[in-house]
């Protein structure tokens, strides 16, 4: 069936192109394969991001032109017209519709107007990573089809939220001033429905690119803004708390995992976070408080200034203990603050889940100590402590 502007030969160069690709991609099956996740299996954090690199590195590279033909398979929809996040209304009528060859930028128009042509949009700019730089320069799993009007006030400004918009483009994606805690700085807002998807091509990019993102920083100011120099967790945390955000507001869709099958057969690796979302929190981890633990320790007793327990039980086991010391009593003992960390001194002391005791040493001599125990669950900036309730506390004299 002809589409609105195609032509008899346009419609019969896209079936033959279509069919090509038909042949091409059903070579090799899209599902994930067995064993795949293997290596990764009861890993965290950055150890899991790498063990997952390692697994999805080395992908089949296309060429920048080959991208035309890829988007067939990545992002048709049930219609045969465009899947374009910046001009799609889930659920309604859009605005307009491309359709595949007669209409990419190029072939069929300039990117003057909304609506004009669609190009191929580098979610994860490319001007952040170096430019036309291989392999990031054609992975399908940041590159998506996209009005070219639109995709120009993304440019290379970071994705972020905006509340007070300075152009709305009609499926009601935004470009304006950053909303989002952390950046003021102008961003690009997809509709909600497409957030999620854009994260998890950003923590694709992260692990798939683990070995270089790095050296990204200082490519560009936007990019600059958004990544922080290091492997892992390779963005800042303004950006990563909202791409957590993002993620867990709009999950894996239907339309993702198609993606991901489809692309799997071209390149020949896959997104992780589309086949395993659980595993965004499992390497980065929100820095958000974390459940504090469900109680205290038994049996706090002190032997010469050796104090030991039992360690506490429950759904939340602690992830260890901070034991505070004080000269003039209890109440000289500070409460520790969620989120906050203390490094081990004369009076402050961690001890992991398991050890059960401490030493508390070169202690004046003929002198009452006091002493508090309090557990935490997380670590960094997601420690959780126990503060509530009955604090374990002791005091104990040194000898002679």
């Amino acid at each position: 069936m002809l589409k609105t502007g195609q032509t008899p030969l346009q419609h019969l160069r896209i079936v033959f192109l279509l069919a090509v690709l038909s042949l091409l991609y059903s070579a090799v099956s899209g599902q994930i394969p067995p064993g795949y996740y293997n290596t990764a299996s009861g890993k965290t954090g950055e150890t899991l991001q790498i063990a997952l690199y390692n697994i999805i590195k080395g992908h089949t590279s296309l060429s920048y032109d080959n991208l035309w033909g890829a988007f067939y398979a990545t992002d048709s929809k049930a219609n045969d017209s465009v899947w374009d996040m910046y001009s799609d209304i889930p659920g309604g009528t859009p605005p307009y519709q491309f359709y595949f060859g007669s209409e990419q930028c190029g072939t069929g128009g300039s990117g003057g107007y909304e609506g004009d042509c669609y190009s191929r949009e580098h979610s994860f700019p490319k001007s952040w990573f170096g430019g036309t730089i291989s392999p990031m320069y054609t992975d399908l799993f940041h590159i998506y089809p996209a009005d070219q009007y639109v995709n120009n006030y993304h440019s290379d400004n970071p994705y972020g939220n905006v509340t007070a918009p300075s152009w709305t483009s009609l499926n009601l994606s935004k470009s304006g001033p950053s909303s989002t805690p952390g950046y003021t700085g102008t961003v690009f807002e997809p509709i909600d429905t497409y957030k999620g998807d854009f994260a998890r091509s950003y923590f694709y990019m992260a692990t798939r690119y683990e070995n270089v993102i790095a050296t990204w920083k200082n490519y560009n100011p936007n990019g600059a803004a958004v990544l922080d120099g290091s492997s892992y967790p390779a963005y800042q945390t303004w950006y990563l708390n909202m791409l957590i955000q993002w993620h867990t507001q709009d999950p894996v869709s239907a339309k993702e995992i198609a993606r991901n099958d489809s692309i799997y057969k071209i390149q020949h690796n896959r997104n992780p976070y589309i086949d395993h979302p659980e595993y965004v929190g499992a390497v980065w981890a929100p820095p958000t408080i974390w459940p504090e633990p469900t109680s205290y320790p038994a049996s706090f007793s002190a032997h010469n200034i050796h104090l030991q327990w039992v360690d506490a039980t429950g759904p939340v086991i602690p992830a260890g203990y901070l034991v505070r010391l004080g000269t003039s009593g209890f109440a000289s003992i500070p409460t520790p603050v969620d989120g906050t960390t203390y490094p081990d001194t004369g009076t402050d002391q961690h001890v992991l889940f398991g050890v059960q005791n401490v030493w508390f040493k070169n202690l004046n001599p003929n002198t009452i100590y006091y002493f508090k125990l309090f557990g935490y669950s997380g670590s960094g900036a997601s420690i959780d402590y126990k503060t509530d309730g009955t604090v374990p506390q002791i005091q104990q004299a040194t000898g002679q």
